[in-house]
């Protein structure tokens, strides 16, 4: 019996995977965007970029900007009843709008 794998993206087939239309880099209107700090943001996984992906579980959640860290961004999220601190890059992160 082989053991299973535990890394880092494991179980991520269909959560990171892109339809064919889709596949390739993103624009780089995804990399130029600013943020500020307190400002409200979405943890979005762009699978074609590894350098600077949060953790699977992150995915889809509403974070806020702390503060800029060279390329990247310290952002913290609410999980359970404990506040996360992460560092993403420009474009895991995109602007959070309430649909509703």
């Amino acid at each position: 019996m082989v053991k299973s794998s535990k890394g880092y993206r494991n179980r991520t087939r269909n959560l990171l995977s892109l339809s064919p239309r889709k596949r390739g880099m993103r624009g780089l209107s995804r990399l130029l965007q600013t943020y500020e700090p307190g400002q409200k943001v979405t943890v979005d996984l762009a699978a074609n970029t590894v350098k600077g992906m949060p953790h699977r579980r992150y995915q889809g959640r509403v974070a806020t900007i702390v503060e800029k860290r060279g390329r990247a961004y310290v952002i913290s999220v609410q999980m359970g009843g404990m506040v996360k601190t992460l560092i993403a890059r420009p474009e895991h992160l995109r602007l959070f709008t309430a649909a509703g």
